[in-house]
């Protein structure tokens, strides 16, 4: 009796749990010291400024990792990433930056140091750099900017420049600007806000479409590759072409003295068909019942069928063959002659 007979429960679960640990090595398969290799590392930061686990850390512009966790350590950022083959020094720093317009960052890493870093210390924030992320600051002015109350401005600037009234001409000169930018600013209150709140909207459509983005620019530079490789051979098709362009033309030009006449002639000849069109469709017409006896007359064999009138007296006929009237020819049917 087989195992599984004997302990389907048992061997069921011994399954379950080969499966977790299948999956479990497949979830961590980079941290293994053969599959996945490389070193693990942390830095902290005064923010994130966007950065993500999953984004590239790379080294003088060439990925060697990637970022593999981002959290809060007290008041800061701690980041931890993972490369392979590269050296890390004790003097390195490690800045975020930005991979793409639309705000896609990524860990630069710049190998500075005598000595290894050591992986169980992490680079402090005297090494560390953030990015200024003008995504954020364009959705915080939209933000303070709705929070503003624009009418009290402008009283505030209103009652400034009635108290510099007195004074000299170029103090009520800058005084009087800033009331009049208030009032600018009060009355175009709503439309800064649509314009802040649109602006907001595209950055956000942007951020969403960036893998569309990233697409369509490494396609781009894929095609410009292979146009650049092909480069001699389009370069090489387009002389041909012009090469071909310059015989055709050479070859009218020497035949031309030989073409024109023939051109004429022919010009003549379908100028006369033309005059003639209406004689040659009678012809054409009269050609089909002539052509059909004919065909009647000689398909029968190796001779051909014919009816001469009045060559044999009408005495000699037998009777019921001879025509009633006019030159008719004989019924065949009772019998004749061939």
């Amino acid at each position: 009796m087989s195992l599984l007979r004997r302990h389907p429960l048992s061997v069921g679960l011994v399954g379950l749990l080969i499966a977790a640990l299948v999956g479990l090595l497949v979830a961590n398969a980079d941290a293994l010291p053969v599959i996945g290799g490389g070193t693990t590392y942390t830095a902290r930061f005064t923010e994130a400024a966007g950065l993500d686990p999953g984004n590239e850390v790379r080294v003088a512009g060439v990925k060697v990792g990637k970022v593999t966790g981002v959290s809060l350590d007290g008041d800061r950022v701690r980041v931890t990433f993972n490369v392979k083959d590269t050296w890390i020094g004790d003097s390195s720093t490690v800045s975020i930056a930005i991979k793409t317009l639309l705000g896609e960052k990524y860990l630069a890493v710049d190998p500075l140091g005598a000595g290894k870093q050591d992986p169980s210390t992490p680079i402090p924030t005297s090494r560390t750099v953030s990015p200024y992320d003008v995504t954020q600051a364009l959705n915080g002015l939209g933000s303070t900017f709705d929070q503003l109350d624009t009418k009290r401005l402008a009283q505030a600037f209103n009652a400034v420049s009635g108290a510099f009234a007195n004074t000299p001409p170029q103090v009520r000169t800058a005084a009087h600007g800033l009331a009049a930018l208030s009032l600018t600013l009060s009355k175009r209150d709503a439309s800064l806000a649509r314009l802040l709140d649109g602006t907001r909207q595209i950055t956000q459509t942007l951020a969403g479409q960036n893998g569309n983005f990233q697409t369509l620019l490494t396609d781009g530079n894929q095609l410009l590759g292979e146009v650049r490789m092909r480069r001699d051979a389009i370069h090489a098709l387009l002389v041909g072409a012009t090469n071909l362009g310059t015989q055709l033309a050479g070859l009218i030009q020497d035949n031309t003295k030989q073409l024109a006449p023939t051109l004429a002639a022919l010009d003549r000849v379908t100028g006369v068909l033309n005059k003639n069109q209406k004689s040659l469709d009678k012809t054409l017409s009269l050609a089909g019942p002539y052509y059909r006896l004919l065909t009647n007359a000689l398909g029968t064999g190796h001779w051909f069928d014919a009816y001469l009138c009045g060559l044999v007296p009408k005495d000699y006929l037998p009777t019921g063959t001879q025509p009633a009237t006019g030159c008719m020819p004989p019924n065949t049917t009772s019998g004749g002659s061939r």
